[in-house]
């Protein structure tokens, strides 16, 4: 499958949405009770584009939108400031065709570009694929937060995964913020 990789634009949003939406209202993946609106994932976007980075995939270059992934603040606290939480979603059946792979590849190269250090990301579990896709990329479990969701009926554990972008440093970080777009 030729994909294409390329910043989000406000014009994805609502291709986002849909996308999201499905693991909104048919899945326990995301936590969220009801999907948000192509204006709410608009802000989305341009909230992480921000400082971080949204990534869109479509099948050929101007074709249909066939997922995304992206990078968001780990916390607001300073102290988190080089760390990165990420999120791959895909439209529903193209799970295990290498979208998913080459969204995050993108993602990651992106973010360590702008000075990112660790990566962060959250499954609801169970989630075999993403787990797949997660420590396929290198990340490594570190913990799980056990019935911690209710959704569709029953509580979820969500598994903590982490991935080091940069190579580990001995002292301090660089002084400055990480880069902006």
């Amino acid at each position: 499958m030729d994909l294409t990789i390329r910043p989000a634009t406000p014009d994805d949003a609502a291709a986002c949405a849909d996308i999201y939406g499905h693991y909104v209202r048919h899945t326990h993946i995301s936590f969220e009770s009801d999907p948000p609106s192509g204006a709410e994932m608009a802000r989305r976007i341009a909230s992480c584009s921000a400082r971080h980075a949204w990534l869109v995939a479509q099948e050929t270059e101007g074709g249909d939108v066939v997922g995304f992934a992206y990078g968001a603040p780990y916390s607001p606290r300073e102290a988190y400031r080089w760390s990165v939480e990420t999120s791959v979603y895909l439209e529903a059946g193209r799970r295990r065709t290498g979208a998913g792979r080459a969204l995050y590849e993108a993602l990651f190269e992106r973010l360590a570009e702008r000075g990112y250090r660790r990566l962060v990301a959250g499954l609801a579990l169970p989630n075999d694929a993403s787990l797949g896709l997660h420590t396929a990329l290198g990340f490594e479990v570190v913990g799980t937060l056990r019935a911690i969701g209710w959704k569709h009926g029953q509580w979820h554990d969500v598994m903590r995964l982490q991935k080091d972008l940069a190579p580990h440093l001995d002292g301090a970080p660089p002084t400055a913020r990480p880069t902006l777009p």
